[in-house]
């Protein structure tokens, strides 16, 4: 076996003595060992991004632009490594991998362009004769130190989508990989140090709990970026003290179909939503509510393309639906499974499991508060249900503890504008699955879905802070 991969400290690599191993889900097959950081490390990481601030807010508004670019072409130099490396450690097939690494190219061109942007505003103050001869100038500054924790599903973009805002800021920022996807971020970091940027503008960190939450509540950071579960979220923000928190946490998305919608598209595109990465997406469809009038028709040709969906292992031609992250994952799902069906929910495929697959999985008559409603499954699982109308739809729809995103398939612009207005939701996507995302969209929740939003322009505002300058004619 080959040397545990190092850390990435502030432009250098560390060796540690612990180590964890980096498996292949679904096999078990080894795929090396990475480097954990202990409190030296911690401390390290810390100090150097905190010594860096001035270094990297120094930085021209174009030379932030630059170093993006520079980025995104060293990701596009290696796009073939980058995508079989997340393929293998986070068993996303490879297509979706690709085009993992497609969108973490558009993150870094969209971030490019966006630090060339970051704009303040011109007030005038002579509203009252107090405020005469006065202008106000308020700048956007960089916020400081940024503390990014990142997930297994999506191990490259999200990351990017803290690294990429974060530096066009003018913010140095410590990236904590997930557990299971700890090499994409390494060779991320080995991309990252032939571009030329500051020293302590980037550290990339492996760590267990301890050393992790030691991280969150560093008072050095002055703003933690988490996307995961709820459960991790909130207690982070419940410990990280007085930086300011940008959480993004996943949810049961749902969608509506309309009695006017196209059935063929909608069929596919909700199954689309539903099983690609095995459901492994925040914003995977769970929840299917179907007008009355199209239900029996729409529920046939959704029921085709569950069944007809191809699973295998990850590097397979066609594979849709491949072993989850581990096979406690799967276990947890199959559990939301048998819990609904003895509510009285009818298993109209899937429901089964070998291992860490569970096959795709479609369910009727789902009690509104059975946990496979109302929990985020997080696998290829998804409740379809029939409603007389829009408004019970989105009502159903609206029943949740999550408010990411929503998808209404329906051409009358009246429901569409309902729908704007009525659903609790961070996103409605008209004519697809609440699944779709463009990077450059502002993108996050309500209610337990998290706080704030991502997105390059709307992240760059929330890793600034107004400053005001007031200037008086003489």
């Amino acid at each position: 076996m080959s040397d545990p991969k190092p850390l990435f400290l502030a432009g250098e690599w560390v060796r540690t003595p612990s180590t964890r191993a980096v498996v292949a889900p679904g096999t078990g097959e080894s795929l090396g060992e990475v480097c954990l950081a202990g409190p030296d490390e911690v401390e390290r990481a810390a100090q150097a991004a905190f010594e860096a601030r001035p270094l990297v807010a120094g930085l021209r508004h174009g030379e932030r632009a630059d170093l993006l670019h520079a980025l995104a072409d060293a990701v596009e130099r290696e796009r073939d490594l980058l995508a079989g490396t997340i393929c293998d450690e986070a068993g996303k097939p490879l297509p979706l991998a690709e085009g993992e690494v497609s969108r973490a190219l558009q993150t870094l061109r969209i971030g490019a362009e966006e630090a060339t942007r970051v704009h303040g505003e011109l007030l005038p103050l002579d509203r009252t004769e107090k405020g005469a001869g006065r202008t106000a100038l308020v700048r956007r500054a960089p916020i400081g130190a940024v503390l990014g924790i990142t997930p297994f599903n999506f191990p490259l973009n999200l990351a990017l989508h803290k690294l990429a805002p974060a530096l066009a800021a003018g913010c140095p920022v410590v990236l904590k990989a997930a557990d299971q996807t700890p090499l994409i971020l390494l060779e991320l970091a080995r991309l990252f140090a032939g571009i030329g940027a500051p020293a302590g503008a980037l550290s990339v960190l492996n760590a267990e709990v301890a050393q992790s939450e030691t991280l969150v509540r560093d008072e050095r950071f002055a703003l933690l970026s988490f996307t995961g579960s709820p459960k991790v979220g909130y207690l982070l923000k419940s410990i990280c003290g007085r930086k300011k928190v940008l959480l993004e946490l996943g949810g049961n998305a749902g969608v509506y179909v309309d009695q006017g919608a196209d059935l063929q598209r909608a069929a596919e595109r909700v199954a689309f939503g539903a099983l690609a990465y095995s459901g492994q997406v925040c914003i995977s469809v769970q929840r299917i509510y179907v007008h009355q009038a199209v239900y029996a028709d729409f529920r046939a040709l959704l029921l085709e393309r569950f069944q007809a969906t191809r699973t295998g292992a990850p590097r397979e031609e066609g594979v849709t639906v491949a072993p989850l992250i581990d096979e406690a994952a799967a276990q947890r799902v199959l559990s939301l499974v048998e819990r609904a069906r003895a509510a009285g929910a009818e298993v109209l495929c899937g429901g089964t499991r070998d291992g860490a697959s569970v096959a795709p999985t479609l369910l009727e008559n789902v009690p509104d508060d059975a946990d496979a409603s109302r929990e985020e499954a997080f696998g290829p699982l998804a409740c379809l249900c029939s409603v007389r109308d829009a408004e019970e739809g989105f009502a159903r729809l609206d029943d949740s503890p999550f408010g990411l995103q929503a998808g209404v398939f329906s051409d009358d612009v009246q429901v569409l504008l309902r729908a704007h207005e009525r659903l609790e939701v961070g996103g409605i996507i008209h004519d697809d699955v609440p699944t779709w995302r463009v990077d450059e969209m502002p993108y996050g929740g309500v209610k337990q879905s998290g706080l704030g939003r991502e997105g390059l322009r709307d992240s760059i505002r929330e890793m600034t802070e107004p400053r005001l300058l007031v200037l008086r004619q003489r």
